[in-house]
């Protein structure tokens, strides 16, 4: 099936979802040119869509993805891949704050750097980075896993709940609440089965594990200063 072209341009942001929801319903792959950065491009993607941005986007593309494959050319703003229950959103550039935030299930892959709080209060699903994560990322994660090939910034898994920011490279500092923890064998070869299919599976690499130390899931008046410095 031949491709489907859709120019954004400067045409209202309604009128491009419009016709991206029409060319999704029609399948096949579908390009979006001339994409400007616009903000909210690709929001509320329907399962077994396959679309591409051309260019860069700006904030939160690609979010509420309820299972499509995204394909970002450069570089995207705040929030790529926002409250996504499904499918896999790749950035080949860098990707702004908020990456993957709030999201529920699927995939993020990020080949640059990511701005601060990645992952910020994510439910679920994986977000991968090729590049460094930026300050607080993990910020009240509840579950799934960040994965950062690249490093991490400072106050990294800050306030971290039941999610796991993996590090391999340095980190500028660690959030409040964190406990760094060896990992298992067998966890490692879970991390490995996300990377794999991305090409990025290196069995050299140091990674560090973090996970809540659980000081911040119960209120204790007694130690008030840890929530405080939140």
């Amino acid at each position: 099936m031949s491709e489907i072209i859709i120019d954004a341009g400067e045409r209202h942001i309604r009128a491009i979802n419009q016709d991206i929801q029409a060319a999704c319903l029609k399948g096949g792959p579908i390009r979006v040119t001339n994409t400007l950065s616009r903000h909210n491009l690709g929001v509320g993607l329907p399962d077994g869509a396959d679309i591409t941005f051309e260019g860069s986007v700006g904030y939160y593309c690609g979010g509420l993805n309820t299972g499509a494959r995204v394909q970002i050319e450069r570089n995207a703003g705040w929030a790529v891949g926002e409250g996504m229950d499904g499918g896999h959103i790749t950035v080949n550039g860098y990707a702004g704050m908020s990456v993957g935030a709030a999201m529920i299930d699927g995939t993020i892959h990020v080949k640059g750097d990511t701005g601060p709080r990645c992952g910020v209060a994510m439910k679920g699903g994986n977000i991968v980075v090729e590049g460094k994560i930026g300050y607080q990322s993990g910020f009240m994660a509840h579950s799934g896993k960040i994965i950062a090939l690249g490093g991490g910034g400072e106050s990294c898994a800050d306030a971290l709940w039941q999610g796991e920011v993996w590090v391999a490279g340095d980190v500028d500092s660690y959030g409040v609440d964190v406990k760094v923890v060896e990992p298992t064998a067998e966890e490692v070869a879970e991390v490995d089965a996300i990377l794999d299919p991305l090409g990025l599976v290196d069995s050299s690499r140091n990674w560090r594990k973090l996970v809540s130390g659980q000081r911040l899931w119960y209120f204790e008046s007694r130690d008030a200063s840890a929530w405080l410095m939140i």
